[in-house]
């Protein structure tokens, strides 16, 4: 009788815990992988979990990853460009205006995107530049 009780009580558990599961996992949709790589050789990658909506820069900054971001994230500047590695399909479009600032930023490239102004709906890879000296305007 003991043994019995014990394993409907075991049984109830193990339901209990895979409800939880089953019903936490719609909201794990809500986080994405984002994986920081430096231009700099001496930082080591950084991979972070980071809610639907935020930006680049939000995701650097939450995770204490140095991200210079002189116009307080409104696209007024250059200084948060960053390079979209992988992922750049699950970003926003980029705006003419955020297109003009990169062309201000040093060393653009193809894959160049202001981090104040990715919103992440994806998982990404993001290489940010040398943080050692202000670049862009």
């Amino acid at each position: 009788m003991v043994v019995s009780i014990s394993l409907i009580i075991k049984q109830k558990h193990f339901r209990s815990c895979l409800n939880s599961i089953t019903f936490a996992a719609p909201f794990m949709a809500d986080y994405f992988k984002v994986e920081f790589s430096f231009v700099d050789p001496a930082l080591s990658p950084v991979e972070v979990q980071v809610r639907k909506g935020d930006s680049v820069l939000d995701a650097a900054l939450d995770n204490n990853i140095s991200l210079h971001h002189n116009c307080g994230a409104v696209c007024a500047c250059s200084t948060c460009h960053v390079y979209i590695d992988e992922g750049m399909q699950t970003l926003p479009e980029i705006s003419d205006k955020e297109e003009d600032f990169i062309d201000r930023a040093v060393n653009p490239r193809l894959n160049s995107r202001l981090a104040c102004q990715c919103r992440i709906s994806g998982n990404l890879k993001v290489t940010i530049p040398d943080q050692t000296v202000h670049l862009g305007h």
